[in-house]
């Protein structure tokens, strides 16, 4: 006769092998590991900010984005209003000084964009030297018709201005061909009424010598990223190339017709004064008129930045999934994992987003993402195969984080249809998940059965 005995377990042990607990503790374990997920976010954020305060920098130095807004011909004249002064309330006359402000018939412009790249340590920063011919055609107002007394306008003080954003950016003297006079341009402007900064021609115009003036000059001006105009004329033609074969056409309109290929770029425009809110003519500064500016910004071909951003934002469905992996093979194949592993997993997947990061600041995104990728698989992979002692445990791990790793990847390049391919693929993976849990009876489920 056989005596059997039966050891009763202790209450840790129950704890440890009780399904509900081991469910909890991954789920917090989850949780705190978005914690430095959140982190790596916050790094990206600072490591953007970094990158542009280079640009900002080298910018300060070279010349900031620039926006051409003009030509327009600026005439002061003298309004006089009656103003009450003194106890006793007397009536005397008072000079205000005002601007009329007109705008060319036609304007045209035409040039060359010439970018370069510029570093600032690590960092890469899109300068430009840009060669622009500008002409057109003025036709004068009817100043009646602007309820002007003809004889307060001083048209011999009359400007020929330019607004320029950044006036460290102009390279060479700018001279003013009006109606075949030449003309030298000064710095700064007079009236603030259309634009801050730019520079200015003095005009002595006699609107009884001609109705119609022509204008010519030439601008050689340099800034970074950006370069805007301002379309200005009743019929503005801007027509621009460039080597730069990843421009950005932005602003209140696209080109009429553009072709770029790896050799560059050629774009056109024509906008009429019917396509702007603000008319032909104004007095003072009855009108803002930088709503309307376009151009083009000289975009650099990868921004690493936004694609880490983006991956980071997966974090959560890597570590859910292959915790949920390691689950399922603690629950179906009897098991255990104790739960500092699947911490130190988890850190591992999430360190490959510093190393993406990292490595993305040196080389090309796709580049750093394939490095990363694989040295994270090789680290997981070689420490479930210690944990485990199970070739086909590691290789199924390590193929399903395969094919999470081309998933995102996959959606980070298609970006315009990311959303359509990550619901389809949650879809899948939750489909999946259902589909190898349905025979799990849950209530009776405890982690030290064994089968007899």
């Amino acid at each position: 006769m056989t005596e059997q005995t039966t050891k009763k377990e202790s209450p840790v042990k129950r704890l440890k092998n009780n399904i509900y607990f081991k469910i909890g503790t991954i789920i917090i374990i989850v949780l705190l590991l978005l914690v430095p997920t959140s982190m790596i976010e916050s790094l990206i954020t600072e490591r953007e900010s970094t990158q542009n305060l280079a640009i900002s920098e080298v910018s300060s130095k070279w010349a900031e984005k620039q926006t051409i807004t003009g030509p327009f011909i600026s005439i002061p004249y003298n309004r006089y209003m009656k103003e009450s002064t003194g106890k006793d309330s007397v009536q005397k006359t008072v000079q205000i000084r005002e601007y009329l402000h007109i705008l060319p018939s036609q304007l045209n412009i035409s040039g060359t964009i010439n970018p370069e790249k510029r570093y600032r340590g690590i960092y890469e920063v899109v300068v430009y030297n840009s060669k622009l011919n500008i002409s057109g055609t003025f036709t004068m107002v009817d100043v009646k018709s602007m309820d002007i007394d003809p004889h307060n306008i001083l048209f011999d003080k009359a400007e020929f201005v330019v607004g320029i954003d950044d006036l460290r950016g102009i390279e060479d003297e700018v001279n003013l061909l009006w109606n075949n006079e030449k003309i030298s341009f000064n710095p700064g402007i007079t009236s603030s009424d259309v634009v801050n900064t730019g520079i200015n021609a003095l005009l002595n115009i006699v609107p009884s010598d001609s109705t119609v003036y022509n204008f010519t000059l030439s601008l050689d001006l340099k800034g970074s990223q950006l370069l805007y105009f301002t379309p200005v004329g009743k019929v503005t033609d801007i027509a621009l190339t460039s080597e730069w074969s990843n421009p950005s056409f932005n602003g209140a309109f696209l080109p009429d017709s553009r072709e770029v290929n790896e050799k560059g770029f050629v774009a056109k425009w024509n906008v009429l004064h019917l396509n702007r809110n603000f008319p032909q003519s104004w007095t003072n500064n009855r009108h803002r008129i930088y709503n309307s500016s376009f151009g083009i910004d000289l975009l650099l071909p990868v921004d690493n930045y936004q694609k880490s951003y983006r991956s980071v934002r997966y974090a959560i469905l890597f570590i859910g999934l292959t915790f949920l992996i390691f689950f399922f093979i603690e629950v179906l194949h009897k098991v255990f994992i104790h739960p500092i592993q699947y911490i130190l997993v988890g850190v591992a997947l999430i360190v490959f987003y510093t190393l993406l990061l990292s490595i993305s600041e040196h080389l090309h995104y796709n580049f750093a993402f394939i490095i990363s990728a694989i040295a994270t698989l090789l680290l997981i992979a070689a420490y479930v195969r210690a944990i485990l002692r199970s070739g086909s445990f590691t290789m199924l791990i390590s193929g399903i984080l395969t094919v999470l790793y081309t998933f995102i990847f996959v959606i980070i390049q298609l970006q315009d249809y990311a959303l359509l391919i990550g619901s389809v693929g949650l879809f899948i993976i939750v489909g999946l998940v259902m589909y190898f849990s349905r025979k799990i009876d849950w209530y009776s489920l405890n982690l030290n059965d064994k089968k007899e």
